[in-house]
């Protein structure tokens, strides 16, 4: 019964925010098209090998800010019980966890490059070790706490849909896990562009 309900809710909130991934894919596209066609590529991504993995790496990272800032809020919203309909914040956790697994893919292709011989690992281990050891290695464990806890919010919001509008424990759990969120990615946010401006791949 538990499994069916969670099936029934998943596709719903699916099929109903369908309309919406659709016009933001195609909006999407559009702005890369201009992108591509008006500006001179080199110069924004940067001169480094890794420069387009590096730059897709920072542009998911840029769309989850947004989006977890944007939960933090929703999720404060829904503490106070301000919140009417549980759809808005099922669409959007399933946008944090969606881009959460995209910033950690293409951080971990750029992570190999690292710790490649001769990277900035090299570099920070033989100059500064600290910056490896504080930086990158926390930075590293901190970013990937973001994912699971993304997705035990969708989980949560699809499972339990309109419950939680009526329960105060669930909105304060739900809540706490938003901001973990927030807090875990901020941080790793911050150090991943201070490595950047260090060192960059």
């Amino acid at each position: 019964m538990k499994e069916s309900r969670l099936k029934k809710n998943f596709e719903s909130s699916v099929w109903e925010a369908l309309p919406f991934f659709i016009t933001l894919l195609v909006l999407a596209a559009v702005a890369l098209v201009l992108v591509l066609l008006t500006s001179p590529v080199e110069k924004l991504l940067g001169g480094g090998a890794y420069a387009f993995e590096s730059a897709l790496h920072g542009l998911v990272a840029g769309l989850l800010m947004v989006t977890v800032t944007i939960g933090l809020f929703e999720g404060y919203r829904l503490l106070i019980g301000n919140i009417d309909d549980i759809r808005e914040l099922i669409f959007g956790s399933f946008v944090n966890s969606s881009l959460a697994f995209l910033t950690i893919i293409t951080g971990n292709k750029i992570y190999i490059v690292y710790r490649a011989k001769g990277g900035p690992r090299t570099y920070f281990l033989e100059n500064a070790p600290e910056i490896h050891k504080i930086f990158f290695e926390f930075k590293e464990f901190v970013a990937l706490i973001v994912l699971p806890l993304a997705v035990a919010v969708t989980f949560i919001f699809i499972y339990y849909r309109n419950d939680i509008l009526r329960r105060k424990e669930f909105r304060v759990i739900s809540f706490v896990l938003i901001a973990l969120i927030f807090f875990y990615f901020v941080v790793a946010f911050g150090l991943g562009a201070a490595i950047t401006k260090l060192k960059p791949v």
